[in-house]
């Protein structure tokens, strides 16, 4: 940090000294003392004080030591320490937090113990990720790579006030670096096992006294650590590449503005699956119903996959414009900013069965296309009394998806078998007439055709919002925080569910017909025309046909403060906050709609740092209650599985810590833990079990720690050790837990374990920072551990996948930059 920045930031934490709203906690790995961006060829600094770190989170610039709410801060240096590429790298060290990253297109947010379970366009995340304060949506369009990231701020704890709708949990705010005044320039290259490149660049070029362009760019590509056992061919690979450019400017002495644009292209194959149900020789069939104890570890297994290069592909494209205006007014400041993006994303032939057999073949497919536009007008402003903000915004969203399920009629003649619902002496329908037309010799076959059934929604959203905040410092210690938000959501939704789709079996049907086969043998062909995955009553009752709903929900949602501040070192704060999740539509489930879901959250806090020491820490307390949560959830109490819709309450009670402490010149430690107690209010799950007062599955401890020590070279180089750990405490079971697939089951798959992660990197940096070398190794000690199970097959074909976390990782990098 220059000196001109650290003056800044007593300025203005004296200006605002007890600055605002809810929270706890910290800066983390954020505060680590490193030098901020400047020319390449400056003399280095002496890290003998901890940063000062500025966040936006209340939507003002203010310090982070005077900003109540529970808030840790991630930024570049620590990104670049873990090789970081998308918001699914960072979760391990932000304890409370966690992101299933494995399906980039599908991602899944949990903060403080609340997620959305769905994966459908009808249903909205609980955690809102925001980029440069605009809402990001959900869907395929969120989890995008790191381009150009000056910071990640984590807010836990509902931001309903603050941010708006979907952040009962939480909010993410991923703040870019801006377009500066100084010719920049930098590159960074990273080699590593599985055959990984990672290019980045960036240019900051001054067009003019006044604007400034800044270009970035990143290329990703690895083979992925996953093989599969017959074929050799890699199964978890990555490929993309993002751009972004940014263009700013003043308009005069008061006005200033940005224009983004951010582009992202990514083409890969589909995340694999590792059967592990021990299966007898072809053709064999898996015993039903399936033995748990048998299962088998996937990580100590072949993998098998056979939809290899036939649609197996997780694929985007990303387009986003945004643009930024700026005016002071001697009253106060007005800001502008209006958002458009675009993408299409795909997540096609996802194995389900982890086989390579065609008689137990299943896969999934989600697509989505998605259009979204976002307008916010914001007034601020300050006096010796009040600090303030007001304005309005506007969220217009339009998106189209399609739920899949493929398979083909060998698999199809599985099912039916294994129900027994054919009427012939085996059991089997198409391979038991397949028989027939051989030994009649027709030269036709029911096997072997491709089956699909889809839902297809359509979802357009329309979202107003007023909001206030106002800080009233009631003396040079004390302030109250009253903020109120409202917002409108308005949605039509509708679901069309088509009957199977089977074009070359249907020709075969056809063609049978014509010659008097169903005649002969005395079924009609009627028999062989059914649907096996979308049959729950109201699909069955609608199939060929829109339905059509709408609805509309409104919610208020405030938040109190109040904050005191003994002095310049220590703040004490207590909050109430409401955050709430708008109401929507399960996908799969035709005519199923749900109200707004919200929480609210009582908090309490204290923020202390110790200047002599270069100590500091954050500490707070919190309650909330959370209710008509809604999760999409697969009852597999039926013939066929069916997906619903789950209503629960929680509460929970929690506490979160962080302490950084500069023990020396040189060395640095840091240090997060959250401790949360998560549990049912009222719940009876689908299959009748009471769990009220119950834990809902959520880790009791997490943390995470880190150390960097930095020897100064006698050549004026430098030499910087980092190494850091995470924890993730096991899952806390209940009577539902084993149906669920999050505990039990068997001593092979260790559902629900504890987890760990160790991180190390190593970096020279040359005098005068202009090259550096590094290597480094992520989750250094090969922890691997059951991301989920596929049970999509299991009651109807004997199939279970699962999913595996990545292994270590490791490899070299090197940076350039001027």
């Amino acid at each position: 940090m220059s000196l001109k920045q650290h003056v800044l930031c007593l300025s203005m934490r004296r200006a605002l000294i007890g600055a605002c709203v809810l929270s706890f906690a910290g800066a983390g790995f954020a505060q680590e003392a490193s030098p901020a961006p400047a020319a390449a060829d400056a003399p280095r600094e002496e890290a003998v004080t901890l940063d000062r770190i500025m966040v936006t989170a209340q939507s003002r610039e203010q310090e982070l030591q005077d900003v109540p709410i529970a808030l840790q801060v991630v930024n570049q240096r620590m990104l670049d320490d873990i090789a970081a590429q998308d918001l699914g790298d960072i979760d391990s060290f932000v304890p409370g937090l966690q992101v299933d990253s494995l399906q980039p297109t599908q991602p899944e947010f949990r903060l403080r113990g609340i997620q959305t379970n769905d994966f459908g366009i009808g249903t909205d995340p609980a955690v809102g990720v925001f980029i440069d304060g605009v809402y990001a949506g959900h869907g395929g369009g969120v989890l995008l790579p790191f381009t150009d990231v000056e910071r990640i701020e984590v807010l836990k704890g509902p931001q309903g006030t603050l941010f708006g709708r979907n952040t009962a949990a939480g909010a993410i705010s991923v703040v870019t670096n801006k377009p500066g005044k100084e010719l920049e320039a930098r590159a960074k290259l990273r080699l590593g096992n599985d055959h990984r490149q990672y290019l980045e660049a960036m240019l900051n070029l001054p067009t003019s006294e006044d604007s400034a362009l800044r270009l970035n760019g990143l290329f990703n590509h690895s083979n992925g650590w996953l093989r599969d056992a017959a074929t050799g061919e890699d199964l978890s690979p990555e490929n993309n590449w993002a751009t972004r450019a940014a263009f700013r400017t003043r308009l005069g002495d008061n006005t200033s503005l940005q224009l983004s644009w951010d582009h992202e292209s990514m083409d890969q194959r589909a995340q694999a699956t590792t059967g592990i149900v021990p299966l007898p020789a072809a053709p064999g069939l898996p015993p039903l119903p399936v033995d748990e104890n048998a299962y088998l570890d996937p990580r100590k297994i072949p993998t098998t996959n056979d939809t290899i290069g036939n649609g197996n592909a997780e694929t985007r494209r990303y387009d986003g414009l945004t643009l930024s205006i700026e005016h002071s007014f001697e009253w106060g400041h007005f800001a502008s900013t209006s958002a458009w993006h675009d993408y299409d994303a795909a997540n096609a032939g996802v194995d389900e069965d982890g086989t390579n057999r065609r008689y137990l073949y299943v896969d999934s497919t989600n697509t989505e296309s998605n259009r979204n536009y976002y307008q916010e007008f914001k007034f601020s402003g300050s006096n010796d009394r009040i600090d303030w903000v007001a304005g309005a915004s506007y969220y217009k969203e339009e998106a189209r998806q399609s739920s899949e399920i493929n398979s083909f009629t060998d698999a199809v003649d599985t099912i039916v078998q294994n129900l027994g619902l054919a009427p012939t002496p085996d059991g089997r329908l198409y391979g038991f007439f397949d028989d027939v037309l051989r030994a009649n010799g027709i030269p036709l076959t029911l096997m072997g055709h491709r089956w699909n059934e889809a839902f297809i929604n359509h979802l357009d959203t329309k979202a107003y919002a007023a909001f206030g905040d106002v800080i009233w410092h009631v003396n040079d210690k004390f302030n109250l925080t009253f903020g109120l938000r409202y917002t409108r959501d308005e949605k039509q939704f509708s679901w069309l569910n088509n009957p199977r789709s089977a074009p070359t079996l249907d020709a075969t049907l056809d063609q049978l017909q014509a010659i008097g086969f169903f005649d002969m043998v005395g079924i009609p062909r009627e028999a062989f025309v059914f649907d096996i995955a979308f049959i729950d009553p109201p699909a069955v009752m609608n199939k060929g046909r829109t339905v059509r709903d709408k609805h509309s929900w409104s919610d208020w949602s405030p938040r109190l403060v109040a904050d005191y501040h003994f002095n310049d070192d220590l703040m004490v704060y207590a909050s109430l906050a409401k955050g709430y999740k708008a109401g929507g539509f399960n996908t799969v489930q035709i005519g199923s709609r749900f109200d707004n879901e919200d929480v609210w959250n009582f908090e309490t806090g204290i923020k202390q740092a110790f200047p002599e020491l270069r100590l500091q820490y954050n500490a707070s307390a919190y309650y909330y209650r959370y209710n008509d949560r809604q999760s999409v959830f697969l009852d597999r109490s039926t013939t066929i599985p069916r997906f619903v819709v789950d209503t629960a309450d929680l509460e929970a009670y929690g506490l979160d810590f962080d302490l950084t402490w500069q023990a020396t010149e040189a060395l640095g430690l840091d240090f997060n833990a959250a401790y949360i107690d998560s549990t049912y209010r009222t719940y009876e799950s689908i299959s009748g079990t009471n769990l009220n007062g119950q834990p809902t599955g959520e880790p009791s401890w997490s943390f995470a720690g880190g150390l960097n020590y930095l020897w100064r070279l006698p050549n004026d180089s430098d030499l910087r050790f980092v190494l850091r750990h995470a924890y993730r405490g096991k899952t806390r079971c209940n009577d539902e837990s084993q149906n669920q697939n999050e505990c039990g089951l068997s001593n092979a798959l260790a559902l629900g374990e504890a987890q760990n992660r160790t991180d190390a990197r190593l970096t020279w940096t040359a005098p005068r920072g202009h090259w550096s070398w590094s290597v480094y190794g992520n989750n250094l000690f090969d922890n691997q551990y059951i991301n989920s199970l596929g049970t999509y097959g299991k009651t109807v074909l004997g199939t279970v996948g699962a999913r595996v976390t990545t292994p270590r990782t490791y490899g070299v990098e090197v940076g350039l930059k001027f």
